[in-house]
């Protein structure tokens, strides 16, 4: 059964920089398209970014366009979300979430298409 563990979330400046990471274990994270989500108090859950199984097709939210960068490294079997010039509205509980799937060219934002989740990583932006 697939398990996925985020890490990297800490309190930050704005302007700063923070990496995050989401470790898989239990199963090969290559068969699986991974998205990134975010939910600050009071909010519901939202996609961040997101990033196919293969063929490195990537998408993200306009706010973190040109901001974020997500990547993987599947032989290392983890997912990274670096995320520069934060700002105080990016402060939320990150959360890695995982859909197995057989297209190698897909990914999605979407929350209730995700399989798998993993128990989040809270960013904090503040001066």
């Amino acid at each position: 059964q697939l398990q996925l563990v985020e890490s990297g979330g800490g309190l930050v400046q704005p302007g700063g920089s923070l990496r995050l990471s989401c470790a898989a274990s239990g199963v090969t994270l290559a068969y699986y398209a991974v998205g990134w989500f975010r939910q600050a108090p009071g909010k519901e859950r939202e996609g961040v970014s997101c990033i196919s199984s293969r063929a490195g097709l990537t998408d993200y939210a306009n706010s973190v366009k040109g901001r974020f960068t997500i990547s993987r490294d599947n032989a290392e079997n983890t997912v990274y979300l670096q995320m520069n010039s934060l700002k105080p509205e990016d402060t939320a509980v990150y959360y890695c979430a995982a859909l197995f799937t057989t297209n190698q060219a897909m990914c999605t934002m979407r929350v209730r298409a995700m399989e798998s989740w993993g128990k989040g990583t809270l960013v904090t932006v503040s001066s």
